[in-house]
């Protein structure tokens, strides 16, 4: 699946003593338009696993290609993400971290169980954007898209 480019996200949500939580994953997809449905899948060996499998919600943030340190530390064993980063909490209750590409609010839709992992469908209600240009990941490496594509 490294062969597969994919953006890069980081899912964020309050545990059920409202501390937030989060992680990398680049398992993101659109699912549907009507009404607005995305997915990500979390692994069961994931330390937050019972934490996201219980969430009624998360935010979904789209990293810029320069957010390279972000997607580092979310994907750390670090346990304070959240202190190494600049973030506050929406008026949704959900911790939305700065300059990201895009934040998608999401209620949980539905949640189906596939192999190890659990596949998190959200029914976006907010959406946030910016102009900034995608991470992209590759073959274990992330970055910017390159100039090229473009052209």
């Amino acid at each position: 699946m490294r062969n597969y480019p994919t953006g890069v996200t980081i899912v964020t949500a309050l545990d059920k003593d409202d501390q937030p939580i989060g992680l990398t994953a680049n398992s993101f997809a659109s699912v549907s338009l009507d009404p607005l449905l995305v997915l990500w899948s979390i692994d069961h060996k994931v330390s937050t696993f019972n934490e996201f499998a219980k969430a009624d919600k998360f935010a979904i943030h789209i990293l810029t290609g320069e957010q390279t340190d972000l997607c580092k530390l979310f994907s750390s064993k670090n346990k304070d993400r959240f202190a190494n980063c600049n973030w506050s909490l929406s008026e949704n209750s959900l911790p939305i971290i700065a300059n990201t590409c895009s934040v998608l609010q999401c209620r949980t839709f539905n949640k189906i169980e596939a192999g190890d992992h659990l596949i998190l469908i959200g029914e976006v209600f907010a959406v946030d954007h910016s102009n900034q240009e995608p991470m992209l990941y590759i073959k274990r490496n992330f970055g910017q898209i390159p100039n090229e594509f473009y052209l």
